[in-house]
């Protein structure tokens, strides 16, 4: 550890990178999150010396830069600790002279193959954001920021998808993820208005009623202050300064000047978009979508490799493969005599396997006899599989696979996978249970078309005839394609394929399992932000595959001949395949009355203020683009939310037209968001105007 650490902040020195060589990298870690109490307390009393090794060696290195900590509360100094969470606002420093530091806000969660898919509403991380800095934060870091892809077989886990998006601001394909994105971004712009007070003074917290908290940075004429509303229930209505402020439900309103609302977490200005996969066609209409010349090698059941070996006993899987491969086969023969009584008596025997996970496949006899599967909650896996016996040799093939490795807690790296047993023949009329497992087992790391290098397409063994095999495990597939038309984002839908893993012109886009679907329970059509939030808080596509829709990176594509090549562990069909292209299809906004103005317009000058108000602006998302139709337009009490919007009891008649002569033909319209634009049409109640507009 020592070694690989000087050898990174040895690269990082050379090429004069650390901010006390003039470089941009201002902070070292060191460990993660070793501190949680699940993790460190379970190293006993060897814990405790690792932390202090670990940090004087860190520090030993001399960076001119500090070194955290994530989640050390017993970081010794000079380590700062940090925070990582879904929120950071009560998190105490291991020193009074350490600055409040968060380095994971945890923008969403992972998804898992065999579960729903988790979001979290933009209000309440901007919530989580103020509160850090209302209550002394000083730095704030997103995890993730800009989700991806878990290409090839890189996915921690076990069974984490192949997609990484994590419902990050800018997301698996690099698109602006609307409007979480622009919504912190304008969060960003309130803190920084604030910055010459917050920098300069602690902050002066005081509760003035009940779930209200004040934070005030005052010094001399500078002024920056606070003001949450941290009950999930009810508005508040609170005095500061001799001016009344409302404040909806889990909110933070920043007031820069102590005196005027810049910003508030539950009041989204940026605008929404809604962005869809859109199949593209598979006929000959020049799109070059299609998926052609599909020819087929089979995969061999069982040993086929010279470099298989023979050891008594079951094997652990990783530490066999040394992950070179997913792939673990365990192969055994037994020879049934024609007097054996299960022969004899017609009773079903039952082939029983124990396994740490994660996937595992039975062969009998060449033939696939029973499968089964673990889970991101528990990876292990027991099958019973009902065998027939044949007198004289029996084969027992049985294909291991691992879905991605143990990558956190404590002595994961002892987690293990694998067949460990026992492995046992049971059930016979007699009730006698043969046992497998000390036998003589023959192992193969790895498939045959991996140690042939079929991934690239470029072997002689394919072959095609009349009829491609399909829905039958362990093929491998290959097909041509040109790229489809556009630059829109690409991504390849699996439907119709079991499990396995997929290559573009050799390179890896991942494993599939699109068979491997979420539960129907725990999804919500919407999720209320207020109150706090876990990663099973909002969920959706429950009922679904996990994930059927795989990033092909356009940077990796020829305009023409394109290879891909697919091994299908279980059975599908790949003639289903298609491509799908990312697109928007509509950008919305439903600003009111009561929203204060856009950060843009935010000055000091309560007049100037006063003459800009609310204002809702739409911008197309591709440079090319302009507004080309407004679909909805309200001014009133709109109901719903982009894509399902609705006219209320109170709605104004010149709404549309007004919002249709500000927009349609550019690329971005602002329209204000007050009755001299569009009259009132109910006196008395505060009024928003809601738009749904479409871009070509």
């Amino acid at each position: 550890m020592k070694r690989f650490t000087a050898k990174i902040v040895d690269m990082i020195k050379q090429e004069n990178l650390y901010a006390s060589q003039g470089g941009p990298v201002i902070l070292s870690q060191i460990e993660n999150e070793y501190g949680n109490g699940d993790i460190e307390s379970r190293y006993g009393p060897r814990a405790k010396p690792y932390v202090n090794w670990a940090a004087k060696m860190a520090t030993s290195l001399d960076t001119g830069v500090p070194w955290v900590m994530c989640q050390q509360p017993d970081a010794p100094d000079p380590i700062i600790n940090t925070c990582n969470g879904f929120y950071c606002d009560q998190f105490k420093q291991n020193s009074d002279k350490t600055p409040k530091m968060w380095t994971e806000n945890w923008t969403g969660w992972f998804l898992s193959f065999g579960g729903a898919v988790p979001y979290r509403p933009v209000e309440d991380i901007a919530f989580a954001v103020a509160r850090f800095f209302q209550r002394g934060g000083t730095f704030q870091n997103y995890y993730m920021y800009h989700g991806g892809t878990n290409f090839g077989r890189t996915s921690g886990g076990p069974f984490i998808s192949t997609s990484y998006d994590y419902d990050a601001p800018l997301d698996e394909y690099g698109l602006i993820r609307q409007p979480k994105w622009g919504h912190l971004k304008d969060l960003h712009k309130a803190i920084k208005l604030c910055e010459a007070a917050m920098v300069a003074t602690d902050p002066t917290i005081t509760s003035p009623g009940s779930n209200i908290e004040v934070s005030v940075y005052k010094t001399g004429s500078v002024c920056a202050a606070f003001l949450a509303n941290v009950g999930t229930q009810s508005d508040a209505a609170v005095t500061f300064n001799g001016n009344s402020y409302h404040l909806p439900p889990w909110s933070v309103s920043i007031l820069p000047d102590c005196k005027n609302v810049a910003f508030s977490t539950a009041k989204i200005n940026s605008m929404s978009t809604i962005s869809k996969f859109v199949t593209q066609s598979t006929e000959a209409d020049g799109s070059g979508a299609s998926l052609s010349g599909w020819t087929w090698v089979n995969e061999p059941v069982g040993i086929s490799s010279d470099n298989a070996f023979t050891k008594t006993g079951l094997m652990e899987q990783i530490n066999t493969t040394a992950d070179k491969s997913d792939y673990l086969w365990y192969s055994l023969s037994v020879n049934v005599k024609n007097d054996e009584p299960f022969l004899q008596d017609g009773s079903q025997t039952v082939l029983h396997v124990e396994s740490l996970g994660h996937v595992l496949h039975a062969f009998i006899n060449g033939k696939l006899s029973g499968s089964g599967k673990g889970n991101s909650g528990n990876s292990k896996v027991t099958i019973d599989v009902p065998v027939t016996l044949v007198p004289g040799e029996n084969k027992i093939d049985l294909l291991s696979v691992t879905v991605g490795l143990q990558n956190y807690g404590a002595f994961f790296d002892l987690k293990g996978a694998g067949i460990t047993g026992p492995v046992q023949l049971k059930g016979f009329k007699n009730g006698s249970t043969i046992d497998l497992s000390s036998k003589q087992w023959t192992y193969q790391v790895g498939l045959k078309g991996e140690e042939l290098g079929l991934s690239d397409g470029s072997s002689s063994l394919w072959k095609s005839q009349s009829a491609l095999p399909t829905n039958q495990p362990l093929i491998w597939y290959k097909a041509s394609f040109d790229a489809p038309a556009g630059d829109t984002p690409l991504s390849l839908d699996f439907t119709g394929m079991g499990k396995g893993e997929a290559w573009v012109n050799g390179q890896s886009i991942g494993r599939f399992w699109p068979t491997n679907t979420a539960s129907n329970g725990g999804c919500t059509d919407s999720c209320n932000y207020r109150g706090s939030y876990n990663s099973n808080k909002c969920l959706k596509n429950c009922g679904k595959p996990s994930q059927l829709l795989y990033h092909v990176p356009r940077s990796w594509l020829q305009s023409s001949g394109n290879v891909i090549v697919l091994f299908e562990e279980m059975g599908g069909n790949p003639t289903k395949l298609s491509f799908a292209t990312r697109e928007t299809s509509s950008i919305c906004s439903r600003v009111s009355e009561a929203h204060p103005l856009p950060i843009d317009k935010w000055t000091s000058d309560d007049d100037a203020r006063k003459k800009v108000g609310p204002t809702l602006s739409l911008e197309c998302p591709r440079p090319d683009q302009v507004i080309s139709s407004v679909k909805f337009a309200s001014f009133g009490t709109p109901h719903g939310a982009c894509g399902s919007f609705s006219h209320g009891r109170c709605t104004s008649s010149n709404a549309l037209s007004h919002v249709k002569k500000a927009c349609i033909g550019s690329k971005r319209c602002s329209v204000g968001v007050s009755i001299d634009v569009f009259g009132d049409p109910c006196i008395g109640v505060t009024k928003s105007l809601a738009v749904e507009a479409s871009c070509s």
